[in-house]
């Protein structure tokens, strides 16, 4: 069955090894005939949540009135999201937790994400790095009753270029056909 996927990737850097990710993702998914958009949220204009719930007096919409209306829009049709960032200090950059944090429009109408998956590079030599953002995803996850259906974390990552023939590009290639 295909899916409508919606991707956040949250590198401010462009040809990031976290872009490397996506793309490897991305090939895999569109193989299998799944539709996928992505969003590169360092490039949008969205600002943090405000907490004034005006999403919840009128369901869905925000009083901001920026690019995070079309994320918004994507994720109502989406089935399976991916995350995907760079740790940075032990988390996910603040792009695009300022994205997760506006997600909150959407949880008084519902979602039709049903699945999600995480994706992460880090400079650190393990994969512990990504324990913090890990634990955060899984509580998401829980949260809005999504499947975790994977999480790749790519460690050892100081330059782009690093991550060439490393098995992290495949497994994000083989996770994004079997979604």
């Amino acid at each position: 069955m295909n899916k409508n996927i919606v991707i956040l990737a949250g590198s401010p850097r462009k040809v990031s090894s976290t872009d490397r990710l996506v793309a490897a993702f991305t090939e895999g998914a569109k193989g299998a005939g799944h539709n996928v958009t992505t969003f590169r949220v360092a490039d949008m204009k969205i600002g943090g949540c405000l907490g004034c719930n005006h999403c919840f007096q009128e369901t869905g919409i925000c009083v901001q009135k920026d690019d995070m209306q079309t994320i918004l829009d994507a994720l109502r049709k989406a089935d399976t999201l991916i995350l995907a960032s760079p740790i940075y200090y032990w988390g996910v950059t603040s792009q695009l937790k300022c994205v997760i944090d506006r997600t909150y429009a959407l949880l008084k109408e519902g979602s039709s994400v049903k699945f999600a998956a995480l994706l992460m590079a880090c400079c650190d030599d393990t994969e512990a790095a990504g324990d913090p953002p890990i634990a955060m995803f899984r509580q998401i996850c829980a949260y809005m009753k999504w499947e975790e259906v994977g999480i790749i974390v790519a460690p050892r990552l100081n330059n782009p270029k690093d991550i060439n023939d490393r098995p992290e590009l495949d497994q994000a290639k083989q996770l994004g056909m079997k979604i």
